[in-house]
């Protein structure tokens, strides 16, 4: 695709006519077009949570005792703004954490079979083997084409069902191929054939509006820290089902005997002003450009950025650097590496602490299959600059590297 026929489209502004990135305190020395793996958070969203800490530290002894009535409070807003109950969501420090909840509660029985994908979030499914091996069972993995469609990727979970299975882990939206899957049709037929399922929504929260309609899940989990903006260390449980009675936090407190979500609100002496504060992340957003418009931006900016992107390495390998994700997503895109880079997730983390440190560029590295890719992710401070920066200035570099790779493995 030619890029001069995708609109190119205009940056956003703060209401005072500065640039959005102004609302952040990014480093202006660098560029950054990796907002989905750690989020960045608002200056007012920062400078709430300041004061927050602050409150807590001139009176930690009125602090602590009030602070479940806070995090009950802030429950509230944030299951609102996700189109869920109140009473079926919990804070959480992360989506990972969410998910430890769930490999830690849930009823199981020996030799249970867990299924996971080959897109899977590592972390997430470390925690899913590690659930098997203490319960004498076993991972099977869904091998998912990185092109498939809605039904194909169905079809190919649903192939490793069998009589042992006690959990379905699948992403909604997944972290290293940034597609999505078809979860509200895989719950559907888990839920027909009595199996619990664990939906991992960690890059969900903010990008699609009302993300649990049609899902009938047991358990959905997701960060406010990435595109929600809000402070790190603030995301949700949400548990559906009969079983959300069985999750207790992963740090007992004297919150254990009430009732789910409540017992969550307890945490002892842990800081949770990042609950607290990310109201402020969502609100700024929303009052500034609403967040239809900044989803709407996100992906015209992705739509352009990807295509800048993928035709810049295209034109140095002559090989097509564009990628069919089968099910894509608003604001994450992928475009194919020059070969020979981040063939493995370990050389993957490598080449991005090596292009940030050398390059000044905050990006994502990925891998598959032994192939490598480069993610990339916008949010309302980015701008089409960002990409054309990088696709001009950092891709050559890498098509080098990836040169310099082969010849030295050859």
């Amino acid at each position: 695709m030619d890029t001069r026929t995708i609109a190119r489209p205009a940056p956003l502004t703060l209401g005072d006519g500065r640039p959005a990135t102004a609302g952040w305190t990014l480093d202006p020395t660098k560029r950054h077009i990796n907002h989905g793996s750690f989020g960045a958070v608002p200056i007012v969203a920062q400078d709430h949570q300041q004061a927050l800490r602050r409150e807590m530290e001139a009176a930690p002894l009125t602090w602590f005792p009030a602070l479940p009535a806070k995090v009950g409070a802030a429950r509230v807003g944030i299951a609102d703004f996700l189109g869920a109950s109140v009473d079926q969501l919990a804070m959480v420090p992360n989506a990972s954490a969410g998910a430890s909840v769930v490999f830690s509660s849930l009823p199981v029985q020996r030799g249970l079979e867990i299924i996971v994908t080959d897109h899977g979030y590592g972390a997430v499914t470390m925690g899913a083997e590690r659930l098997a091996r203490r319960w004498g069972g076993t991972v099977r993995t869904a091998r998912i084409p990185l092109d498939a469609d809605a039904q194909t990727a169905h079809d190919a979970v649903v192939a490793e069902f069998s009589d042992r299975t006690a959990l379905i882990v699948m992403d909604q939206i997944t972290s290293p191929t940034a597609r999505l899957l078809p979860v509200q049709q895989i719950a559907a037929t888990a839920r027909a054939a009595g199996i619990p399922t664990l939906v991992d929504a960690a890059h969900v929260p903010g990008l699609y509006a009302d993300p649990m309609r049609d899902l009938d899940c047991d358990f959905w989990v997701g960060n406010l820290h990435k595109f929600g903006c809000a402070p790190r260390g603030a995301a949700v449980l949400v548990a559906r089902s009969q079983l959300a009675q069985e999750l207790y936090p992963l740090i007992d407190s004297w919150g254990s005997p009430y009732p789910f979500p409540q017992r969550f609100d307890t945490q002892g002496t842990v800081d949770v002003t990042s609950y607290l504060a990310a109201a402020t992340s969502l609100g700024f957003i929303e009052d500034m450009w609403g967040w239809s418009a900044a989803r709407d931006y996100m992906t015209e900016l992705a739509d352009y950025a990807v295509e800048v992107v993928a035709d810049a390495v295209t034109a140095i390998t002559g090989e097509d650097s564009h990628v069919d994700v089968g099910m894509p997503v608003n604001a994450l895109r992928l475009v194919k590496l020059p070969t020979g880079l981040a063939t493995t997730h370990a050389t993957a983390d490598g080449l991005r602490d090596r292009v940030s440190a050398e390059l000044g560029v905050e990006g994502a590295f990925t891998s598959l299959d032994g192939i490598g890719y480069v993610r990339l992710s916008t949010h309302v401070y980015n701008t089409p600059e960002d990409f054309e920066h990088f696709a001009e200035h950092a891709v050559p570099v890498l098509a080098r590297w990836a040169e310099e790779e082969r010849a030295a493995t050859s």
